[in-house]
């Protein structure tokens, strides 16, 4: 009997550890197909292997999440133009936000798994992704903030909030009673 269990354990865990090599393998696979600018058959494995994404350790999701989001990104550029909902381009770099987003979380919570070159590309492309979302991000300084005093409201020069505009009717009195 106890040789059974063990025969069954180590059926297991080889058949388990042939199942992360064969995903490891499709990730290299789709890296080859995105690195030889072949995005459309890239995106199909990574499609495949969305499903099985907990199944890599995490430096490996960082770097299946950055292929995947770039392979969105490359596709977005070369997508035909759309109108409205049937817009292919703003599908695609909506998918390029999302998992090159959560491509720098896992990295920001666990380092190494994207190089430094990487890194770089990942934070350009998500500043032009989320110029989409917030707009006119550009145009504001790194702090966030206006650093340029002349360009700081005066605050002598607006009325307060408690006093109201000179021309403003009179509140009535509240009612006794």
């Amino acid at each position: 009997m106890r040789r059974l269990v063990s025969s069954f354990i180590l059926l297991t865990s080889s058949a388990l550890a042939s199942g992360c090599a064969t995903y490891a393998q499709d990730l290299d696979r789709a890296r080859g197909h995105y690195e030889a600018n072949r995005f459309e058959q890239a995106l199909a494995l990574f499609r495949v292997l969305e499903h099985d994404l907990d199944s890599f350790p995490l430096p490996q999701q960082a770097q299946y999440a950055y292929l995947r989001g770039m392979t969105d990104y490359r596709l977005a550029g070369l997508a035909p133009q759309g109108t409205g909902v049937a817009d292919p381009r703003k599908g695609y770099r909506d998918n390029a936000r999302h998992w090159l987003g959560l491509a720098a979380a896992i990295e920001k919570q666990t380092p190494g798994g994207i190089t430094s070159e990487q890194k770089i590309r990942l934070n350009e492309t998500l500043a032009d992704l989320n110029r989409d979302v917030f707009g006119g991000a550009e145009a504001l300084p790194d702090s966030g903030a206006a650093t340029d005093p002349a360009a700081q409201p005066d605050p002598a020069a607006e009325p307060s909030a408690a006093e109201p505009p000179a021309d403003a009717p009179a509140e009535p009195p509240p009612p006794t009673l």
